[in-house]
């Protein structure tokens, strides 16, 4: 069944689970869209922060197994990016629940 090849390209697995991560990183733009709509103005939620973290791994382990030196650095960069940011997004959340405690 596998590899394909469609349109020249070949298709295997890997490219499969690429596809897949791409996929995980499109949707963190879509869940922003619908969240800054619904709310009328722009907001990131804090699954943009979880699907960027998960599909940039996933990224970044699928620029690894082809050997893309610029393709891994560029993502790399990106995961400290949004560790940091699911760290202070979680950070905040528990400063504002032990600030809504003491109240």
């Amino acid at each position: 069944m596998f590899p394909l090849t469609i349109f020249g390209f070949v298709v295997d697995g890997w490219v499969l689970f690429g596809f897949a991560a791409q996929f995980l990183f499109f949707l963190r733009m879509l869940v922003q869209w619908i969240s800054s709509e619904r709310a009328g103005k722009s907001v990131i939620p804090i699954a943009y922060w979880y699907l960027s973290f998960v599909g940039n791994t996933m990224l970044i382990v699928y620029a690894i197994k082809i050997k893309d030196p610029v393709f891994s650095t560029g993502q790399f960069i990106g995961f400290i990016y949004y560790s940091r940011n699911i760290f202070l997004a979680r950070k905040g959340s528990s400063d504002t629940n032990a600030t809504n405690e003491t109240q």
